[in-house]
């Protein structure tokens, strides 16, 4: 863990619970959420995302899920994002997951970025004029 002088690096297992108060207490508009996959996961590894699609786009009023993976290394290293519900987008590969060369929130990690970010900054790809307007698979089809 590199901090600059002075700086307090927060341990991995505090700012996990710190992003799960977060995330049960609710993110915002509602438009992303996430939570643990399994209360009995003491490591925190495995989580659940879900994105509201942005309105005046194909993804308009869709509910997507995602798995969120956090190892070892996290927050130093970023999440691997992989989307449970079926979705077309530049940054999502064909078997579901997010691409950190094309997404840059994943791909210009910073340790001050948390799922909420990443859920955000999709939610905002989503949008961008190269993803609003992509054919999609059926609603309710996954991976």
């Amino acid at each position: 863990m590199q901090s600059a002088p002075g700086s307090v690096v927060v341990p991995r297992n505090f700012r996990l619970l710190e992003e799960l108060e977060k995330g049960e207490k609710g993110i915002g508009d509602g438009t992303v959420s996430y939570g643990m996959d399994n209360a009995d996961d003491i490591l925190m590894r495995h989580w659940t995302g879900t994105i509201i699609g942005p309105p005046n786009t194909v993804h308009d009023g869709r509910i997507y899920t995602l798995k969120i993976y956090c190892d070892e290394q996290y927050p130093d290293r970023p999440p691997q994002v992989r989307f449970q519900s079926r979705i077309q987008m530049s940054c999502v590969a064909p078997n579901g997951v997010v691409d950190p060369r094309v997404f840059h929130t994943l791909g210009r990690w910073s340790r001050q970025y948390t799922m909420e970010t990443v859920l955000t900054e999709l939610r905002r790809e989503m949008a961008a004029p190269h993803n609003r307007k992509l054919p999609q698979p059926p609603e309710g089809s996954t991976y």
